[in-house]
This record gives structure tokens, C-alpha cells and sequence, in this order.
């Protein structure tokens, strides 16, 4: 029995399987939809699709400069244990050069893609790392810059960094001096957790909404409205010198700011270096970790 595109769509959809896994279960079966679906299980395949509601908020993030454009991108598995595998992590690198040679707009453009080095989507071959190691994955975000870039990854993939550069002098940004310093601001990146780069790109909204508490924290403290305000500006200044990048103090010398030892390698070469943006992943940041009970997964087994 002959079969259409359509039944390949129709059975992808019921399995969750890649699209030359169903084309090839409805060629063996002669494109009987229920046969093919059995032969997929017997394959198992099929059972990536039950293995897509479960929880992935472990994995990694991976950060890669290749030439002139910088990836970082989060993917996730269920378990920290997959996350070490040097399969899953090669399939990492794979998803950031396909997005370094495409420049895809958003994670459902990147799964129609031709995964780097193979011949599938890598929507397919998502599917198929979820059926052959056995546990639920999802490519969750990334970012992309071009230009002069600096990666960091810390902790084997829990936080990754990737931070872009503007220099005036090119030629300077391949010097030992600018190459530690960028290693040095990406790891402030990582381990400050700035939310900003600078004061001016702070939301007007969450400047207010700080400003609001801050006052409430300080006539609540007994403060005399008359020095409030007062009170309020410095602490707001103090709120920067936290969140955005170039204000934080220094890790490696907390007496400067990222931005006086930025520009203390400048000036050293010879040239303007500036701080463009950057983007900080923690995996699973935000996401709803799998909360596991251990009596009922012991009675689970028990049945």
C-alpha cells in the first residue's frame, strides 16, 4: 500500500520520531499506520515521543567562537549523568556550528536545519539521541554575535558565557593583552552574574520598582522623609554597582571596576576596547527541576 507525505507527517506527529525513521517503518509495513507504529516501538524509536513530556532541566551549555561569529546555546537532558557523555556533548557542538554557519532566527528555524557534519534535521536528530539514550532532551535557547568574541564555559557546562567586543584598532584584539583580558571580563561574567551591561540599558520599570522598595526599606528603618530621596539615589547607585557588568567591582582586584580594568588594557595597547554585550546561561535557570520521591519510586519498582 502506497503512502503520502501526509501519513509520514500524521506519524511523526503520533511518535515523535524523525522523518526517515517513519519513512522508512511505513515502506517495511506498506503504509499501515498501525504496523508502522509497532514496528517503531519494536525498533525504540516510538518511544521518544512518551520520553518528550518529561522534565529535562539538566544538560549543558556549551560557548564556541568560530571565526568571526560566537554561539552560546543551552541544551538539556533529565540527568547530569547524560550531560557527561562525550556524545551528548559532541552533539552540543554540532547544534552550535549549524547555528554558526545558518544564523537561524529562533530554536524551531535551527530544528529544520541540516545538523553540521550530518545528513538529518536537527529536529531528527534530536529525536533520536531522546530514543537511543533514553532520556527526554530539548535545545532550550541561544545566542548568537558576530564580531570579536570571547566564550567561557564553567563547571564542564554549567554556565556559559559569551561576551562581544568593539575595538577600534582590529589588529589589537589578537595580542596577549586583550586576549586575557577578554578571558578575564567573561569570567567576571560568569561568576558576578551581572543582569546588565550598563546603567543606561537598566529598563526604566526596574529602576522604578527598586527605587519603590528601596524607599519603603528605609522609612520602614525609621528613616526621616526629608533624607529619604537622599538615601534612596545612593542606594540605587549601590543597585548598579551590583547588576551591570561595567560598574561590578572587579573579581580579580575589587579595588577597580570591569570598566577601569577594561580600559586599563586599553590605553596599554594603545586603543578603544568597549564592552558591546554579552550573554550569561546557567542551565535550567527558571525551569522546574524533577522532584523525586523515593518511596514511590522504590514501589514503582516493586510492582
Amino acid at each position: 500500500m502506497a503512502f503520502t507525505a501526509q501519513d509520514v507527517k500524521t506519524l511523526r506527529e503520533m511518535t515523535g520520531c524523525g522523518m526517515m525513521d517513519c519513512k522508512k517503518a511505513l515502506t517495511e509495513t506498506d503504509g499501515d499506520q498501525e504496523k508502522a507504529i509497532e514496528y517503531l516501538r519494536e525498533k525504540g524509536l516510538s518511544k521518544a515521543a512518551k520520553k518528550a513530556g518529561r522534565i529535562a532541566a539538566e544538560g549543558m551549555v556549551g560557548s564556541f567562537v568560530y571565526g568571526d561569529t560566537g554561539v552560546v546555546v543551552e541544551v538539556n537532558s533529565e540527568t547530569d549523568f547524560v550531560a557527561k557523555n562525550a556524545d551528548f556533548q559532541k552533539f552540543v557542538e554540532d547544534i552550535a556550528k549549524t547555528i554558526a554557519n545558518n544564523a537561524p532566527a529562533d530554536v524551531e528555524e535551527l530544528k529544520t536545519l541540516t545538523i553540521d557534519g550530518g545528513s538529518q534535521t536537527v529536529g531528527d536528530a534530536l529525536t533520536e539521541k531522546i530514543a537511543t539514550i533514553g532520556e527526554n532532551m530539548n535545545i532550550r535557547r541561544f545566542e548568537t554575535y558576530k564580531g570579536i568574541n570571547q566564550s567561557y564555559v564553567h563547571a564542564g557546562g554549567r554556565i556559559g558565557v559569551l561576551v562581544n567586543f568593539e575595538v577600534s584598532d582590529a589588529s589589537k584584539a589578537e595580542t596577549p593583552e586583550f586576549v586575557e583580558m577578554a578571558k578575564n571580563v567573561a569570567m567576571q561574567i560568569a561568576a558576578a552574574a551581572p543582569e546588565y551591561l550598563t546603567e543606561e540599558t537598566v529598563p526604566t520599570e526596574v529602576v522604578e520598582k527598586e527605587a519603590e522598595i528601596l524607599k519603603q526599606q528605609a522609612l520602614n528603618e525609621g528613616k526621616p522623609e526629608a533624607i529619604v530621596d537622599k538615601m534612596v539615589a545612593g542606594r540605587i547607585k549601590k543597585y548598579y554597582k551590583e547588576v551591570c557588568l561595567v560598574d561590578q567591582a572587579y573579581v580579580k582586584d575589587p579595588d577597580m571596576s570591569v570598566q577601569k580594568y577594561v580600559d586599563g588594557v586599553a590605553n596599554t595597547l594603545g586603543t578603544e576596547i568597549k564592552i558591546a554585550k554579552f550573554a550569561r546561561f546557567e542551565k535550567g535557570e527558571g525551569m522546574e527541576k524533577k522532584q523525586d520521591n523515593f518511596a514511590e519510586e522504590v514501589a514503582s519498582m516493586m510492582k
